[in-house]
């Protein structure tokens, strides 16, 4: 005859083994399953990388090849506003700032007539806002200081007798397993 544990002290466990989870469930701000686990965090770059050397480069009157050489082909070529190119970039990056930016390309006939650009990054800039790696340490030293030559212990002496260049070498004799069965 087996006893049945009743309903309500077998509710009773589940509940309090579940309480510890709770915590994570109402945590907006918090990605991370009870603070161990994280998700992985898709890096989504969309658009043209435009620096602030490559508007530098694009002049007023420039042909748009000239201009797609430089700045690349935009992102948005719309054929009812044949005179306007759009150049958009977005990216978000774990651990990084998302970052958004427009330039727009005006055109008359096949020149350049003008360029709205925000402000900017250099491309150093741009990467450097990017980054997410970890700050690298200094490297250790790889030659030692006077003092700590000092330091050091003194060699051993070497031995009293040295073998000769004919003498066979000293050490315990080896055998080796056969390399083929005979």
């Amino acid at each position: 005859m087996s006893v049945k544990p009743p309903r309500r002290a077998l509710s009773l466990w589940l509940s309090l083994l579940l309480l510890p989870l709770l915590p994570a469930c109402s945590s907006p701000r918090s990605d991370a399953f009870l603070g161990v686990v994280t998700p992985y965090k898709v890096e989504v770059v969309q658009g043209n990388v435009i620096t602030r050397e490559q508007v530098e480069q694009v002049r007023v009157g420039m042909s748009r090849a000239q201009v797609r050489d430089v700045l690349g082909s935009p992102m948005v070529a719309d054929i009812f506003h044949d005179d306007r190119w759009d150049y958009v970039f977005t990216i978000r990056r774990p651990g990084a700032p998302p970052q958004q930016r427009n330039v727009i390309v005006r055109f008359e006939g096949e020149r350049l007539k003008s360029m709205d650009a925000p402000d900017l990054p250099a491309e150093r800039d741009f990467v450097a806002s990017i980054d997410t790696a970890k700050p690298v340490k200094t490297p250790p030293s790889l030659s030692l200081t006077p003092e700590q030559l000092k330091a050091l212990p003194a060699p051993a002496a070497p031995a009293a007798t040295s073998p000769t260049p004919d003498a066979p070498p000293s050490g315990p004799a080896r055998t080796y397993p056969p390399l083929e069965p005979r």
